[in-house]
């Protein structure tokens, strides 16, 4: 499943630079994560880098989109080569 960061986000910028796929942006008020994008840092390391680098633990999975692992590598694979 993609994650998505809650209204409780105070724009610090932790988390956008941890991104290995480049899922977050800075929306209307707060950063977003696009859904597309995120793959949980599944195919790049163990644990989610921008959840682990949050202060105020405001990045969650996201209720609307569930994925396995196994999604999760495809939707990577496809993201890795759409990028080269």
């Amino acid at each position: 499943m993609a994650l998505c960061i809650t209204d409780e986000c105070t724009n610090c910028d932790m988390c956008v630079p941890e991104c290995p796929n480049q899922a977050i942006f800075e929306g209307e008020k707060i950063y977003e994560i696009d859904v597309e994008r995120c793959t949980e840092c599944v195919g790049f390391y163990e644990h989610q880098t921008c959840i682990a680098v949050c202060p105020i633990e405001c990045i969650k999975p996201h209720p609307e989109y569930r994925e396995t692992q196994a999604q999760l590598l495809e939707k990577f694979h496809g993201l890795n080569l759409w990028n080269k």
